[in-house]
């Protein structure tokens, strides 16, 4: 759950988000079933707290219970089965692609995670994951493994910005 809460928020807060969501639920652990049944309206709230689980706690609630829905259709409603029987890395990164807001890039770089960090590796999964699953990168979240890794990341990151920047000056 903490990738789809992510975008335009400190990583910190995003991937403890999770855990302020199942806490205000008052549940040990989040179940997709639960949220995708749960009232719109109530989600939303549950997410604009304070504090807010998100920048935008509205669009974010709304969108985690899209993906929640999603799983509890195609998945039963367990996140771990979009990868259990992937034949391969394309396929897992085609069904990460699907999955409410997840564009090509956020799938790549969940893809890398599951690879990176969670043992997830069906064959060519490296390559679907393209330059977020080289080895030794520093490039997303899939790389972080702690403070060290964090900064490296966080550097690699406005590198990029600043060449970008550069790039439109010219």
């Amino acid at each position: 759950m903490g990738r789809p809460v992510d975008q335009q928020f400190p990583m910190e807060r995003a991937f403890g988000a999770p855990r302020l969501l199942a806490d205000r639920l008052g549940v040990d652990a989040l179940d997709a079933r639960q949220l995708a049944g749960m009232d719109a309206e109530e989600l939303t709230r549950v997410f604009q707290g304070p504090p807010a689980l998100h920048r935008y706690p509205g669009s974010m609630a709304g969108r985690t219970q899209e993906l929640c829905r999603l799983l509890v259709k195609r998945y039963d409603g367990r996140p771990e089965n979009l990868w259990a029987d992937a034949p391969d890395g394309a396929t897992l990164l085609r069904r990460l692609n699907e999955l409410p807001g997840f564009g090509a890039q956020k799938s790549r770089i969940f893809l890398a995670l599951l690879g990176k960090q969670y043992g997830v590796a069906p064959p060519g999964w490296r390559e679907a994951a393209g330059d977020y699953g080289l080895d030794g990168s520093r490039r997303s979240v899939a790389d972080i493994t702690g403070p060290e890794s964090l900064t490296e990341v966080r550097a690699f990151k406005q590198e990029q910005k600043q060449a970008a920047r550069a790039a439109k000056q010219k």
